[in-house]
């Protein structure tokens, strides 16, 4: 498995580098015909943020359920298995999928203090701290989607008490293969339970990681394009 695969004949981090940032290039020039082409995907990419923070809601009220079924289960001097290793998983998802939602209503720590010199270095700092951050995010996506086929790969599975259906990872399998492999991949499923294999958790990783790489680029094609920041509440230190 090659870190930086072709396709259609280019490398996969011309893909992911090169094109967004040949965008927000573009955008510096002609401005005004980026914000008309981008402005409904603008849009929807803002929906996306919100129902992604809805999901790392959902997986905090998951959070407290477990520990109040953890606090049940001693009371009734029961065993509530794998409850540990099921929060951890959702304090994750909760911490990857609140990245971009965060980032958007400027919930992420910055330091403020050259931004308020004056216009020129804010914006100017502003394009360089999201395009760094861009690059890095993007780089922490793609290797993030890397660990979640290497475990696929190498089958690695939970060390602890922690197991699910086996049609829940057939389910989950079903988006990364071809519609005419979904016949094969659920008559696999066989309902018994099994050790959590570990790219199940790992899903909101990839998935928290790629969204706020798209998030930053799309801040930085907005901040050049209608030269004012679309972050829609800053917080300032």
């Amino acid at each position: 498995m090659t870190n930086w695969p072709d396709i259609i004949g280019i490398p996969l981090w011309m893909w992911i580098f090169g094109l967004p940032l040949a965008i927000a290039l573009f955008a510096a020039i002609q401005a005004e015909i980026i914000s008309r082409i981008f402005q409904p995907l603008w849009a929807i990419l803002d929906r996306v943020y919100t129902i992604s923070g809805y999901i790392a809601a959902f997986f905090m009220c998951v959070i407290l359920l477990i520990t109040i079924g953890q606090m049940g289960s001693r009371w009734l001097g029961l065993t509530f298995e794998g409850s540990t290793e099921f929060a951890g998983y959702a304090m994750a998802a909760t911490s990857f999928f609140a990245l971009a939602h965060a980032l958007s209503y400027g919930s992420h720590i910055r330091v403020s203090v050259f931004l308020n010199l004056n216009s020129w270095t804010r914006y100017w700092l502003n394009v360089f701290a999201l395009a760094l951050s861009a690059v890095i995010a993007t780089y922490f996506a793609r290797y993030a989607i890397k660990t979640n086929q290497m475990s696929a790969l190498l089958n690695d599975r939970t060390q602890g008490q922690d197991q699910i259906p086996d049609y829940l990872t057939q389910f989950l399998q079903l988006f990364g293969s071809s519609p005419s492999q979904w016949g094969t991949v659920l008559d696999q499923a066989t309902g018994e339970l099994i050790y959590t294999p570990m790219w199940v958790p790992q899903l909101a990783m990839s998935i928290g990681t790629v969204l706020l790489a798209i998030c930053l680029w799309d801040h930085l094609i907005r901040l050049v394009a209608t030269k004012r920041s679309a972050i829609r509440q800053e917080v300032l230190e």
